[in-house]
């Protein structure tokens, strides 16, 4: 492959040379079946011609500007769209270019605000194991996950990390689902008054767990606990819904479903939908006029933020996502895959738990269903289903290290919100085939 310095140096990827609604193309001929959107990025799929046109529109009028100058239209009619549907009390928004260029600026925005307030003393970020919110350094270090976190650790700033919401794992049999949620949630509780309060700045969580855990949702009651605490203490709530929001979990934001509001929100990845690299980072009016009345400059910045072409992007596919209808196609599509799902591998002997909200759904593999015990590490088995589903014609998402870093097994689907019912079925069959033929 040239000179490229691809994610993995002895890969020989195909070529990608085409997309087609949920397919991708290769350079050969080769159909494969887009059952993750990447990375839950595709959520509109590929080629789609109203985002694709938006991007040529604006790219005849100007294609950069940069934001210590100027601002675009395009920009500003993408934040005031965002802040029309998100949560109560959000309502600024800082245009990046991807979901951990937001969380890096979501940390130091919590940091610039408690030091506008004359909180200079609150500096620690708490978040969960096996959390995963984005590879720059201080978003790597406020995630959980061992195995990314792991060769970095010298060079990263302390971070803090309690047990994650993760009702198959952790819930004890003895407990409601309920009583399981205040438990995990009154960890956080418990972390803020070790630490000391007074040096607790936010606590960041998916709302529902991505690519480190496969689709794990909270349970109920779970949030609401959570924001009580930290409204107690002071302390920000910072959502990361890079993955799952902007519609994948069956609402635009994936807190609506949580009934609770942050201070800080994170997307990206569906925002733009793949057609062009683009995040945000929402905050509410409190942090922002603090900002304002104080210092009147936030402390950070990137080359490529508010990017006219990559806003008119996002602008086109947030707007189709709500003017098509796309937020009810993905729960009903969203159900009809779990159902597709639980038929397939509902008794499957090696199929643990199936899970997820809306077009975001996992499967986790066990060695032993009764037990749940995991399979050995060692074999990689994530790393088999990849393999062998790519070969069949399916893209899909299987991670490793699932329970804790290192063991466990998973694997991730998020197709297209356009995903027809036969396409649903020809994912679920490849994806059977692929288990079948790695264990």
């Amino acid at each position: 492959m040239g000179h490229t310095f691809g994610r993995h140096t002895r890969a020989n990827n195909p070529v990608v040379v085409g997309g087609e609604g949920c397919y991708l193309i290769d350079s050969t001929g080769k159909r494969y079946l887009d059952g993750s959107g990447g990375a839950a990025v595709s959520c509109l799929g590929h080629r789609d011609p109203a985002v694709t046109m938006a991007i040529k529109d604006q790219l005849d009028k100007i294609a950069f500007a940069h934001t210590g100058f100027f601002t675009s239209q395009p920009a500003e009619e993408l934040a005031d769209l965002l802040i029309e549907h998100a949560p109560a009390g959000i309502d600024r928004a800082y245009l990046v270019s991807g979901g951990s260029e937001a969380v890096e600026a979501a940390i130091k925005l919590a940091r610039q605000y408690f030091l506008e307030k004359g909180e200079s003393q609150r500096h620690r970020v708490i978040a969960r194991r096996q959390s995963y919110h984005g590879n720059t350094l201080g978003a790597l270090a406020a995630g959980g996950n061992l195995w990314r976190r792991e060769p970095f650790a010298p060079i990263m700033v302390e971070g803090s990390h309690i047990a994650p919401c993760f009702e198959y794992r952790e819930r004890l049999e003895t407990e409601t689902a309920f009583e399981y949620g205040q438990r995990a949630a009154n960890a956080l509780e418990d972390e803020i008054e070790r630490l000391g309060a007074e040096s607790v700045m936010a606590f960041i969580a998916e709302p529902v767990v991505g690519a480190t855990a496969g689709a794990v949702p909270a349970v109920e009651g779970y949030y609401r606990r959570i924001r009580e605490i930290c409204n107690q203490y002071g302390v920000l709530l910072i959502l990361d819904e890079v993955m799952c929001g902007m519609g994948r979990t069956g609402s635009l934001f994936a807190s609506e479903q949580e009934g609770i509001a942050p201070d800080i929100v994170c997307i990206a990845k569906g925002l733009g939908g793949g057609y062009q690299p683009i995040g945000a980072m929402l905050c509410s009016a409190e942090i922002y006029q603090a900002i304002e009345s104080g210092s009147g400059f936030f402390q950070h910045g990137h080359t490529y933020l508010a990017h006219p072409t990559a806003c008119a992007a996002g602008l086109a596919v947030v707007n189709a996502i709500l003017q098509r209808g796309l937020i009810d196609r993905v729960q009903n599509q969203g159900d009809l895959l779990q159902a597709r799902l639980t038929e397939t591998f509902g008794q499957h002997p090696h199929v643990g738990d199936i899970r997820g909200r809306g077009l975001f759904r996992a499967i986790e593999l066990v060695e032993d269903r009764a037990t749940k015990k995991p399979f050995d590490s060692s074999i990689g088995l994530h790393k088999k289903i990849k393999k062998a589903a790519f070969e069949a014609g399916l893209v899909c998402y299987p991670g490793g290290g699932t329970i804790d870093g290192v063991n466990g097994d998973h694997v991730l689907l998020a197709p297209p919100y356009i995903i027809e019912d036969h396409q649903v079925d020809e994912l679920v069959s490849k994806l059977d085939q692929a288990i079948s033929q790695s264990i």
